[in-house]
């Protein structure tokens, strides 16, 4: 296998177009599994289960964490292509449940204008953070060994929040933006040295996943600040 910074100038080429396209369906499926959510009441139905159970969220995060690693997993190391793009929509599939009840409230409580000024924020930050990893010409993968020790402080938190009732506040949220943003250049920096050119479709679930994190932090920030 070619290494992507190690291949010819026109197939690193063809890996970014090949991933940044499936990054744009990933994100595209995953606006139009949550329009189905909404219009068939399953979005009201996860909101309603969920927001009101803090052990069902429990169950709801560990799940998705389980889903997400299954997909990761299967999108990274699989040869076959067709086993990356069953990752991939899982994961999309995956995202959609998690962000449902997040979005009803925001439809719902909140300004409408928080909805697409959060998506502008986080495409502008994305695409920011992008153009500084290929721009840089430097190797992210010392944030590796970072964000995992600051992942799990985050879980933490997240856990005993739910388990003992407390609001990890507006400073946990800019926290994680700051550690989504770290992981876009990670990632960024990873798909470009560590995937080969046939990996495209898991080099863009490693990317949704990043920007989806992003966003939901970038939102929730936007929703406690309009209340």
């Amino acid at each position: 296998m070619v290494m992507v910074a190690q291949a010819r100038p026109s197939e690193r080429a063809e890996f970014i177009k090949r991933t940044y396209t499936h990054l744009a369906g990933a994100v595209g499926a995953f606006v139009i599994v949550e329009f189905l959510f909404f219009q068939l009441g399953i979005a009201e139905l996860l909101a309603s289960f969920f927001l009101g159970n803090r052990f069902g969220w429990m169950a709801l995060l560990g799940g998705f964490a389980l889903l997400g690693y299954l997909a990761s997993n299967m999108a990274a190391k699989a040869d076959d292509v067709n086993t990356q793009y069953m990752g991939l929509g899982l994961y999309v599939i995956g995202e959609a449940i998690i962000f449902a009840p997040l979005l009803v409230v925001a439809v719902l409580s909140s300004d409408p204008s928080v909805l697409p000024t959060a998506a502008v924020i986080t495409l502008f930050l994305f695409g920011g953070l992008t153009a500084v990893a290929f721009t840089s010409g430097k190797d992210f993968s010392f944030l590796g060994g970072i964000l995992k020790i600051a992942g799990m402080v985050a879980l933490g938190l997240i856990v005993c929040s739910l388990l003992f009732g407390f609001s990890l506040g507006l400073i946990f949220s800019f926290f994680m933006v700051a550690f989504a943003g770290a992981a876009i250049l990670y990632k960024t920096s990873k798909v470009m040295h560590h995937y080969s050119t046939t990996q495209h479709v898991a080099a863009s679930l490693e990317l949704f996943a990043a920007v989806m994190l992003l966003f939901w932090y970038v939102l929730r920030i936007l929703m406690s600040s309009r209340r």
